[in-house]
């Protein structure tokens, strides 16, 4: 089976995260930022978002107030204009018509990544989609990564594990798959993804079937 990240490794979510960040920052008096600035930390969820728009950090007295208040904010745009990333619907169908397995791991909590994934027809053809908000910790740990297994039937071992963030690549390993860097992503020019520890890094989703029997036979 082949597991992937969602925002940045599968979907670009990036223009809709952006726009709810920018609306947050017209909401305090603050001229927006362009989208290249904040495409880098859209893997990184509220936290990252919220530091690169306000320079807040969870310790900040008031990250939690604003992370609420972006959340709800995303809440009435996160359908607005994701797209699949350039090659991943046809790799779905490779995927589909080889009968290999294939679903989602991801941080994003439940309420906004089913109907993300509902809205862009995916659903149907999935093994398994598990939130950040499901298991008991969310990646870097392995929790999540180690119940998609469970639901779909499949070994760990028999997994790679597909993300555009070293904690995607830190959680597979943890979890006892292989793991994958998906350099189309959300990486920063300050990320170093040949230090993540990953077994293979790929520029384009079409490179994942022709590791799949480098891998496992």
């Amino acid at each position: 089976m082949i597991l992937f990240d969602l925002d940045g490794t599968l979907v670009d979510t990036a223009p809709d995260l952006g726009y709810a960040l920018n609306l947050q920052r017209e909401l305090h008096g603050l001229a927006h930022l362009p989208i290249e600035a904040i495409r880098p930390f859209a893997s990184h969820g509220s936290k990252g978002l919220l530091n690169i728009g306000f320079g807040l950090t969870p310790e900040d007295e008031s990250f939690e107030t604003m992370r609420i208040e972006y959340l709800d904010l995303y809440d009435q745009v996160f359908t607005r204009s994701p797209v699949l990333f350039n090659g991943v619907g046809e790799l779905l169908a490779n995927l589909q018509k080889s009968d290999i397995k294939w679903g989602v791991v991801t941080n994003k909590p439940r309420r906004f990544a089913a109907p993300l994934i509902e809205s862009m027809q995916l659903r149907t053809t999935m093994a398994c989609l598990v939130c950040g908000d499901d298991a008991a910790l969310p990646k870097p740990a392995p929790d999540s990564l180690l119940m998609a297994c469970e639901q779909s039937l499949v070994k760990p071992e028999d997994c790679l594990y597909v993300g555009d963030a070293e904690r995607d690549i830190e959680a597979g390993n943890a979890a006892g798959m292989k793991t994958v860097v998906a350099l189309w992503g959300y990486i920063d020019t300050t990320d170093k993804p040949a230090t993540w520890g990953a077994d293979f890094a790929i520029d384009h989703p079409s490179e994942l079937i022709a590791l799949m029997p480098k891998t496992f036979n």
